[in-house]
Parts: C-alpha cells; sequence; structure tokens
C-alpha cells in the first residue's frame, strides 16, 4: 500500500459593500461592511475550497458553485466546503492540513480565529489541529490597506491510501 500526496492552493478576494453581514470562517464579524458575492462571501472558506479542489485537479469553486445559479444565492461558504470533501469525487481522499491567511486592514481578526479554524475543521471533518487560520494586514497598501476588501490565501494537503 503507498501513500498519495496532493497539495493545492486557494486564492480570493471579495470588496467590501454596505448593509451586508461580514462573515469569515462560518464567524459573523461586527462590521460597519460586508463583503460582496453571491453566496455568504466567506472570502477564506472560498479561497479553502479552492485549495482542497486544486488539490485534485476538481476545478475551482466557480465551477462547483457557479455564481449565474440561484441556488447558491446568499449559501452558506462552510455547507459548500462540506459538500466537496462528502463528494463522490473526493472519495478515498482525506484533508491533512490546512494552511490559510486573511489579508485584512480592518477589522481585527484575532479574536474570531478560533472558531474559525473550529468551523472549517467541522466542515471538512478534521481536527482543529489540522486547521490553521492566520491575519495580515498590508501596511495599508493595496486594496486591502485602502479597506476596499479582503483577500485570502490557502494551501492544503489531501492524502489518499492506496
Amino acid at each position: 500500500m503507498s501513500l498519495q500526496f496532493r497539495i493545492g492552493q486557494g486564492f480570493d478576494v471579495h470588496a467590501f459593500v454596505p448593509d451586508r453581514k461580514l462573515i469569515l470562517g462560518g464567524v459573523q464579524i461586527p462590521s460597519q461592511m460586508g463583503l460582496l458575492g453571491h453566496s455568504d462571501a466567506d472570502v477564506l472558506v472560498h479561497a479553502i475550497c479552492d485549495s482542497i479542489l486544486g488539490a485534485l485537479a476538481l476545478g475551482d469553486i466557480g465551477k462547483w458553485f457557479p455564481d449565474s445559479s440561484d441556488k447558491f444565492k446568499d449559501a452558506d461558504s462552510l455547507e459548500l466546503l462540506s459538500s466537496i470533501v462528502k463528494s463522490d469525487r473526493f472519495s478515498g481522499w482525506s484533508v491533512s492540513n490546512i494552511d490559510s491567511t486573511i489579508v485584512a486592514q480592518h477589522p481585527k481578526m484575532a479574536p474570531y480565529i478560533d472558531c474559525m479554524r473550529l468551523n472549517i475543521a467541522n466542515a471538512v471533518g478534521i481536527d482543529i489541529s489540522q486547521v490553521s487560520v492566520k491575519a495580515t494586514t498590508t501596511e495599508k497598501l493595496g486594496f486591502t490597506g485602502r479597506n476596499e476588501g479582503i483577500a485570502a490565501m490557502a494551501t492544503t494537503l489531501c492524502t489518499c491510501s492506496e
């Protein structure tokens, strides 16, 4: 029996808009602005979805959950993530670890990181110790530094025993 490894990366960006909840890692964060998107616009979970899909060469989140479909309007991104790892196309594979970074000038993420990690771990069916969520600013540079939106990136290691 051999062990196979696959690594995928994901990246996502969403712009700030008024009158919308700010959801990151499945956590509603108090903010005057939320993120624009067809689903709940959870930029962190979207990057993680893309990293898992990329690891197995299964496309991207837009292919699986197109924004042209009303079925995914205001969808809970954690449910989308869970459906990826429960799909037949993921059969035989497991997520070994997820490493992710939120890039935002505002709001401060530290108080919410552990809850995000737990939500992501639960959605994927792994232990919280296998999920890393970090946050950084861009020192007021670029669109995130100007508080125009939030970006996130993720890397996932998937394994399969044959």
